[in-house]
């Protein structure tokens, strides 16, 4: 996934097989968050679900939680829910402590004014 590689990203996730059963619950977590990108692009609504899960079995660094989070701003943003978006920005600006996201934080706030 750093190098841009999500077809090779995708193809070595989908060799997990069962992955609830065999990996552990922070690397679980992971595997949620990189799978729910990678469908962010092709399915919201599995995205969302993927990054929700990704979220609830507890992703260890806040810089992840942020990344999941501003994930699902987007998410919340193209199915019109504004509300929700704003709420989510709230905490991934909150999250963000190095403001790594900024940019992407700026670029969604800018997309929630033409809502």
């Amino acid at each position: 996934m750093r190098k841009s590689d999500v077809a090779k990203a995708e193809k070595m996730l989908g060799r997990i097989r069962n992955p609830e059963k065999s990996l552990i619950k922070s690397q679980l977590a992971y595997y949620y968050l990189l799978m729910g990108m990678i469908e962010s692009q092709r399915k919201v609504g599995k995205a969302e679900t993927l990054l929700k899960k990704a979220l609830n079995t507890g992703l260890r660094m806040d810089q992840d939680k942020a990344l999941a989070k501003l994930n699902l701003a987007g998410i919340a943003l193209t199915k019109r829910r504004k509300k929700e978006a704003q709420i989510l920005l709230t905490e991934v600006k909150r999250l963000d402590s190095k403001n790594v996201l900024a940019e992407q934080t700026k670029y969604i706030k800018q997309q929630m004014k033409r809502i």
